[in-house]
């Protein structure tokens, strides 16, 4: 067997399993070194919050996960949106949710064609194989830029030529021994628009993201009550965060995603933030069965729909909104008393706040009720 043509092969069955972007990094390459650096600051820093998964040692090498790796294969999927997100953040009523899962869960549509990727590999050569996407510890943005899919951008998401900031990630670990693509050069320039663009300052310099001022984290990786200093911020997103991503100068370049998978199955109608919160718990595992959006489960994403419900102004909301202050979600009860004293008059809070107070056990609770500070 030659490695190189080999590579090839794997390459052409990856284009024909609906794959858009295709390279191989070695699993100790320099540019990989530079990455488990950043990585240990990052987590020094703490800046990766409550994910606690992210302290996973196997992360620093992939030889944790498969000893005998000696090639990481790269891949990736096209999901560019039909138009740019961002118009939607002025939609009040609407509740926006990331571009990411407009469609059919990533993890499982990607995770089918990586699948049959590595039987392909294993059964034609007889190498050991392990697929991922977002399913083992492994740092897929450095080696996909050690591949050459792209460069992680100073939004530190990975940046494609072809594909701009929509492309999912995921890859193979093999014991196959091929010829590693071209690391991608970064092309960002003087730029700063993803930066500049962040409506929480996550962003403590270029190539650095403070996960626990980041939307995405607060309204998907984050369980507890939102801190008071990002809820206006968030404005109308109820899952996730797309600004950086959408202002990239090299979406321009993108075009729509062409797996169907991955074309929006949310109707219009019921983006409504009146639709949504009409939901009960099996409306909800209902109407995102398919979507990731089931990951966060129903009470986060109340919460976080409370917090739009706030955002919006929309006085109509206040009938949907009173039925969470009796919740046993405590982040749901603090998102709803927030938005109904942004909604009611003050003397309809203080009226709704004397029916509620006395029964009140939670500090954090009691604190919104009363207007303090976040504990």
């Amino acid at each position: 067997m030659i490695a190189g043509d080999a590579a090839e092969a794997i390459k052409k069955r990856a284009h024909l399993l609906g794959f858009e972007a295709f390279g191989i990094a070695r699993p100790d390459s320099a540019s990989i070194r530079e990455a488990r650096a950043g990585l240990k600051s990052f987590l020094a820093k703490d800046h990766h919050g409550e994910m606690r998964w992210m302290e996973n040692r196997a992360r620093l090498s992939p030889r944790e996960i498969m000893p005998s790796v000696k090639s990481v294969l790269l891949l990736g999927i096209n999901y560019a949106p039909l138009k740019n997100p961002m118009p939607e953040l002025l939609r009040k009523e609407k509740g926006v949710f990331s571009v990411y899962v407009s469609g059919e869960d990533y993890h499982r549509a990607l995770g089918r064609k990586l699948k049959a990727l590595a039987r392909f590999v294993k059964k034609r050569y007889r190498a050991e194989t392990r697929p991922f996407a977002d399913t083992a510890p492994v740092m897929e943005k450095p080696y996909a830029e050690a591949a050459g899919l792209g460069w992680q951008g100073k939004h530190t998401n990975l940046v494609a030529r072809d594909f701009g900031s929509w492309l999912f990630l995921g890859g193979i670990l093999t014991d196959m021994a091929l010829p590693p693509s071209r690391r991608h050069q970064n092309r960002c320039g003087t730029c700063r628009a993803c930066l500049d663009v962040c409506p929480t300052n996550a962003f403590p310099a270029p190539f650095q993201l403070d996960a626990r001022r980041c939307i995405s984290y607060l309204t998907i990786e984050y369980d507890g009550v939102i801190p008071k200093e990002f809820r206006e911020a968030i404005g109308n997103r109820v899952y996730g965060c797309d600004d950086c991503l959408a202002v990239c100068p090299w979406n321009k370049f993108a075009k729509r995603a062409h797996d169907a998978a991955f074309h929006s199955a949310l109707p219009e109608e019921r983006r409504n933030l009146a639709s949504l919160l009409a939901l009960d718990e099996e409306g909800f595992r209902r109407l995102f069965a398919r979507s990731a959006v089931k990951r966060i489960g129903w009470a986060r994403l109340l919460r976080n729909l409370l917090i739009a419900a706030a955002n919006s102004g929309e006085t109509s909301l206040i009938p949907l909104i009173k039925p969470h202050l009796s919740s046993l979600d405590a982040p749901v009860r603090a998102s709803a008393i927030w938005a109904l004293k942004r909604l009611l008059s003050p003397s309809e809070f203080d009226e709704t706040r004397s029916r509620h107070l006395p029964r009140e056990k939670n500090p954090a609770i009691l604190a919104e009720w009363n207007g303090a500070s976040e504990p």
